[in-house]
């Protein structure tokens, strides 16, 4: 595997922290709209969920078992990438396993549920909902920020794809930080900086998975790893995104949200082929 041009990394980096600081949108749409359109919310949150099971099935995880095939032979390297990306499953999973159900990201709950508290209302409670919220997305965009960046180092088409579709999946987790933060202590300021501080782990993700990576790269490595992506962004869209498409609004808008995804990302990469 060839060194990467400072240039691909750069432009990697970027587009994770785009991805990762889209948690500021949440907060915006949680500040400044009197009530949230959940169709439009369910329907984005199923093209993202689309997007990432297309791109990790269609296009990384062939790219994955190609890359192992040409090291260890077709049947050890197809085995090698199938493992792989279980294990991607199986972080997230563990992740999921680890941190709290109330404040888990990946625990659906109406954003509309959390705007029914008054101002002020059960400061503790919700400020502590709000606090370990942050925590727990953080620790979750911590992998998805070294997904986005992987993707987007080996095919920069591919990651600013993969980073709208992560960046579309920040923003309920931005409002489900703010909005309980906001109740709790009535300022905008705190509640937008602990939102802030959550997506900012989506660049460490990226900074601290290329560090440690980045010495050890080869086809192997990089084989292993993005067949690790795959399972990772598969998880999120099923345990994740659909689940909280389908609590915002009907079931077959968050659908055709999913079909959209999938098709616009297929005449993407149709056009880039």
């Amino acid at each position: 595997m060839e060194s990467f041009e400072w240039q691909a990394v750069l432009l990697a980096f970027g587009l994770t922290v785009f991805a990762g600081l889209s948690t500021g949108i949440g907060s915006a749409f949680a500040f400044f709209s009197k009530k949230i359109d959940v169709r439009f919310l369910s329907g984005a949150l199923g093209f993202s969920a689309g997007v990432m099971i297309y791109v990790s099935m269609i296009e990384i995880f062939p790219k994955a078992r190609q890359t192992l095939e040409s090291v260890y032979g077709a049947t050890t390297g197809y085995w090698y990438t199938t493992l792989a990306f279980f294990g991607g499953i199986a972080v997230m999973a563990l992740i999921d396993k680890l941190v709290p159900g109330p404040e888990n990201p990946h625990e659906a709950r109406g954003v509309e549920d959390m705007h029914t508290q008054q101002l002020g209302e059960d400061n503790g409670e919700l400020l502590r909902m709000g606090i370990f919220s942050a925590l727990a997305i953080a620790i979750h965009n911590f992998p998805e920020g070294l997904a986005t960046f992987i993707s987007a180092l080996d095919d920069p088409a591919l990651g600013v794809s993969i980073a709208v579709a992560v960046a579309i999946h920040n923003i309920p987790e931005g409002i489900s930080v703010s909005v309980p933060i906001y109740y709790s202590t009535g300022s905008k300021r705190q509640a937008f900086k602990y939102s802030f501080l959550s997506g900012l782990a989506e660049p460490l993700g990226a900074i601290v998975g290329f560090t440690v990576l980045r010495p050890f790269i080869s086809d192997t490595l990089f084989g292993i790893t993005f067949a690790s992506v795959a399972g990772i962004m598969v998880y999120i869209s099923l345990d994740e995104l659909l689940p909280t498409a389908e609590k915002y609004a009907e079931h077959h808008i968050a659908i055709w949200g999913l079909i959209s995804g999938m098709a616009i990302m297929a005449l993407s990469l149709l056009l880039l082929a």
